[in-house]
């Protein structure tokens, strides 16, 4: 089969833990055919979306890792299945990136995950369709509602909608220490929604990365711990991965969003769980495959290879 991948630039790969390239690897030894491009690569020409995409080959090398043939225009069509794997921020240029691999897919392309559900599953505000597994959690602009939300639960975090990698979030005490400030930043002085919820004690046990694959959950989670006095868990500020088997409680949040989700177009899910609560759908670019891997030796790339393989077929 051929295989393509929307994704950051390849040079900025960390591989010893790139999901992407994990995904690139086990496809690769499975004697599939890999291309890369970006988002500025696509375009609508015409009638047809088009992109410059470049074939790979991966050497084995750890530092110089891949070999890059001169990119060719092709149709998105002309692959077997297009992976997207754009890291956020979820910004205008994400928008319309899927308003493209949209026109695409009308073109016959098959592209994973649908853009459509990309689009309409931020990554953050999306838990709001799941509530029952939430902790209580606001999401405004209004700074009078903000600070209401906080008199009330004395202890909160407040988090962008677009960002990743633990960006811009601030947890604000019970003194309220800063937090007209923090409002007005992370709200642009009230013209930017954002997210507030309730503090969990519980991520000093992890923020725990919880995957789906085609619906079906992945039996160990990576639990990103804080360190020393950091209140994010996320891998990219500093927080120590540990893979474990997944809870009943995680398991019974995954089995109850996996069907939902898949069906909605979303092959690849990575939720995050603090203690018993639901934070976050990610949707974009979920990781954790090579330390959960690395620590288990539960191959998830190859179990994602197979939903792949067989989405691709249908």
């Amino acid at each position: 089969m051929k295989f393509a991948f929307l994704a950051d630039p390849l040079d900025s790969f960390k591989i010893y833990k790139d999901t992407t390239y994990a995904m690139m690897a086990e496809a690769a030894g499975r004697g599939h055919a890999i291309y890369a491009f970006e988002q500025k690569d696509m375009a609508f020409e015409v009638d047809n979306v088009v992109a410059h995409v470049a074939r790979i080959t991966l050497t084995g090398d750890a530092k110089d890792w891949y070999r890059a043939d001169p990119p060719a225009r092709m149709h998105l069509s002309e692959f077997d299945a297009v992976m997207v794997r754009k890291d956020p921020p979820f910004d205008m240029e994400y928008i319309y990136a899927t308003y493209l691999l949209e026109m695409a897919e009308r073109q016959g392309a098959r592209i994973f995950n649908k853009p459509e559900a990309i689009r309409t599953h931020n990554e953050k505000a999306a838990i709001a369709q799941f509530s029952q597994f939430t902790a209580p959690t606001l999401i405004a602009s209004d700074a009078a509602r903000l600070r209401a939300f906080h008199q009330q639960h004395r202890d909160v975090i407040l988090k962008p909608l677009d960002g990743m990698g633990g960006a811009g979030i601030f947890r604000v005490k019970e003194d309220g220490l800063n937090l007209g400030s923090i409002i007005e930043t992370l709200t642009a002085n009230g013209t930017r929604t954002i997210m507030a919820q309730r503090f969990i004690p519980e991520i000093s046990a992890g923020d725990k990365r919880v995957l789906l694959i085609d619906g079906e959950v992945v039996p160990f989670c990576l639990a990103r711990i804080p360190q020393g006095n950091e209140v994010r868990g996320n891998l990219a500020v500093g927080g120590r991965g540990v893979a474990q088997p997944i809870s009943a409680r995680d398991r019974e949040i995954g089995e109850t969003l996996g069907p939902i989700l898949s069906q909605r177009g979303l092959l690849l899910v990575g939720l995050d769980v603090i203690g018993d609560c639901l934070t976050e759908i990610n949707v974009t670019s979920p990781t954790c495959f090579q330390e959960i891997k690395q620590q288990t030796g539960f191959d998830v790339a190859a179990k994602f290879i197979d939903a792949l393989e067989k989405a691709a077929r249908q």
